[in-house]
């Protein structure tokens, strides 16, 4: 067989996708960021046509170049919710609150179980909290490399490597950033607060998953 790391993530990716329609997710497939983007903008957007757009914090989402192709988007609201150091604290909290009345929010995930679960782990808790409610339309991007076997894989991955690796991105004084797993710390930087995991999309299709066959985000 030629090229069988290829056939192997097309399965792999195949079979998440059937579990996740299982669980009444709408699920879209990517061979890259570039193809993520695209059925981003051609396929979800059109049919969702949203008045607003807003996301959550998403190296996934930023590396599709969604970011820049939708931050001044025409005519629509656009919450931008990325930290800037010349946007105030409280503006910024402000449109991540105004966020959750958005017609469409992007986000990524921590994990996605192989049994169709959406697994996340959020600091302030706006990203998981989008999902669960407010917006009407929920766009998750996801790596090939966020697919675990199951619930515990996911808390496993999230706490010992999504979690350090982002602690250390965002320059945090957490323990986990000097010994690269979690320490159950106190501390004031603890970027771990609020679990969500999302067995099914309510209602049908409110959440489109974008499975990307390539390795993207933590």
């Amino acid at each position: 067989m030629e090229k069988p790391t290829d056939h192997y993530w097309q399965v792999r990716l195949g079979e998440v996708k059937k579990a996740l329609e299982g669980n009444n997710f709408e699920v879209f497939l990517a061979a890259d960021a570039a193809e993520a983007k695209q059925v981003v903008l051609e396929e979800i957007l059109p049919k969702a046509a949203p008045k607003s757009i807003s996301w959550g914090g998403s190296m996934t989402f930023m590396a599709t170049g969604l970011y820049e192709a939708l931050k001044n988007a025409p005519g629509m609201e656009i919450l931008d919710t990325t930290y800037n150091a010349s946007v105030p604290v409280e503006e910024v909290m402000d449109r991540r609150r105004r966020a959750l009345h958005a017609d469409l929010f992007i986000t990524g995930t921590n994990a996605v179980t192989e049994d169709g679960k959406l697994v996340n782990l959020d600091a302030i808790g706006n990203r998981v909290a989008a999902i669960v409610f407010g917006p009407r339309t929920v766009v998750v991007l996801v790596g090939r490399n966020k697919i675990v076997e199951d619930l515990d894989e996911a808390m496993y991955r999230i706490k010992n490597y999504a979690a350090p690796v982002n602690s250390m991105r965002l320059n945090k004084k957490t323990p986990c950033t000097k010994t690269s797993y979690c320490e159950e710390c106190k501390s004031p930087d603890r970027i771990c607060n609020a679990w969500s995991i999302t067995e099914k999309s309510f209602p049908i299709g409110r959440i489109k998953v974008v499975l990307i066959n390539q390795d993207l985000g933590f």
